[in-house]
């Protein structure tokens, strides 16, 4: 009996010590989370990091961790194409990754240099092997819903709440065929739900895709609810009318309007009354002008009183013209051919000005127009066949630009239907000499 006993508890001993071994070969398999900076595995290095000194050059900082004059030659000749060593500016982060040998002798294996924010290049000594190689630093978004009501601009509304200053220039986009910013009012408002990018977390790097706004303009509201159709994202009016119109509601940003259309305004030049049909934009010189709409370069030349002229013609029978201009795009020429949102020249004060700005005219059939009543054409509608799935995602845009909502029911679930499948990993390019 004790004999048995003894067996059994020879053989439980032995299962528990295979099982261990196992649990243990097991545990041995699995791979320990990896601590990167800059892409490189830290856990191998010891790390040195320092600032580019006042006229301090790569090639002296690398020498400093004893990379020789020949092998910094050869780096030097294989960046150009990615970056430059003589573009490292003083100020900016460099951090090494150093080795050391059985002899402890230290050896620099990586240095990566910050070339922005949000930028970083490597430049890699491994053995014989010289590299380089440029990535962008991982970034999380963080998506939020902001509202501001305007005191005097939109950018004065999104300084004062503290939002990004991209958020403007996005908003301006995307309403430009539909608000007129230049009469912006005191108590407009808008409600915007964006992605903004993070860096650890903590430091703000840009905005990402806005989800939907809604913006208050003398008692009207617009909305704008992202949607793809025809294989590209467009902002939509709550009804489903493309916010894209014919013509943009101004040829110029970041202005003001100092002399609107009229048949009688005393000329600031000649000091007579005379008609005035366009609108003048203040603004200073050098300021980029845009066209409101395809067309074709009519004229382009000295226009008398009006400067540096250009006159482009458009579908529909219009014709818009930019007067005073300082000087025209690279390209623009009679007869070519430019695009809405196109640059075609630059903001002066050539011929009767007594100022920088920009005289804007728009001609329907020959007859002068004032160009801020001019009568929008929309583009394509939202299709019959997409309606249901747009109608799907206003809704539930509109509810949480009107309401808070539950996190449950926040927009986050509606990335597939907006935006196509893809991958958003970082790129990176590297160049080798061995």
């Amino acid at each position: 009996m004790k004999q048995l006993i003894y067996s059994v508890y020879l053989l439980l001993l032995l299962c528990v010590t295979a099982c261990n071994s196992e649990q243990s070969t097991e545990e041995q398999n699995i791979e320990s989370p990896r601590t990167l900076l800059y892409g490189i595995d830290i856990d191998f290095y010891r790390t040195e990091s320092g600032e580019v000194g006042s006229g301090e050059t790569m090639g002296k900082i690398l020498n400093s961790y004893g990379v020789s004059a020949a092998n910094i030659d050869k780096l030097d000749r294989i960046s150009k194409a990615i970056f430059p060593l003589r573009n490292i500016r003083a100020g900016h982060k460099y951090t090494a990754f150093i080795h050391e040998d059985s002899l402890n002798t230290p050896h620099l294996d990586h240095l990566a240099y910050e070339c922005s924010i949000t930028e970083y290049v490597v430049f890699s000594f491994i053995g014989d092997s010289i590299s380089i190689h440029r990535d962008t630093k991982p970034y999380t978004l963080r998506r939020t819903k902001k509202s501001a009501t305007i005191n005097s601009s939109l950018w004065g509304a999104i300084m004062e709440q503290n939002l990004p200053y991209a958020l403007a220039a996005e908003l301006e986009d995307i309403y430009q065929w539909s608000i007129d910013f230049f009469g912006i009012q005191k108590g407009d408002n808008f409600t915007v739900i964006y992605d903004e990018r993070f860096i650890d977390d903590t430091v703000s790097v840009g905005i990402g895709r806005i989800w939907g706004a809604r913006f208050m303009q003398n008692g009207k509201e617009y909305y704008a609810i992202p949607f793809r159709q025809n294989e590209k994202i467009q902002y939509w009016e709550a009804d489903g009318g493309s916010l894209r119109k014919q013509m943009l509601k101004a040829p110029l940003k970041y202005s003001r309007i100092s002399s609107k259309f009229t048949y009688r305004r005393k000329h600031p030049v000649y000091k007579v009354y005379r008609p005035h049909t366009g609108v003048d934009y203040a603004a200073p010189k050098g300021t980029p002008v845009h066209a409101v709409a395809d067309g074709v370069v009519i004229f382009k030349g000295w226009g008398g009183g009006g400067g540096n002229t250009l006159k482009i013609r458009h579908a529909n029978s219009l014709q818009t013209g930019y007067l005073h201009l300082s000087r025209y795009a690279k390209g623009i020429a009679k007869g070519s051919r430019v695009s809405q949102g196109q640059l075609i020249g630059y903001v002066g004060s050539t011929g009767a000005s007594t100022g920088p700005h920009l005289d804007y005219r728009v001609w329907k059939n020959g007859k002068p127009i004032d160009p801020l009543k001019i009568p929008q054409e929309p583009a394509e509608p939202i299709s019959k066949k997409n309606r249901a799935d747009f109608e799907y995602i206003r809704d539930r845009i509109m509810t949480e630009l009107n309401d808070d909502v539950a996190e449950e029911e926040r927009i986050t679930q509606l990335d597939s239907l907006v935006i196509p499948a893809k991958s958003e990993n970082n790129t990176a390019t590297t160049v080798e000499n061995k």
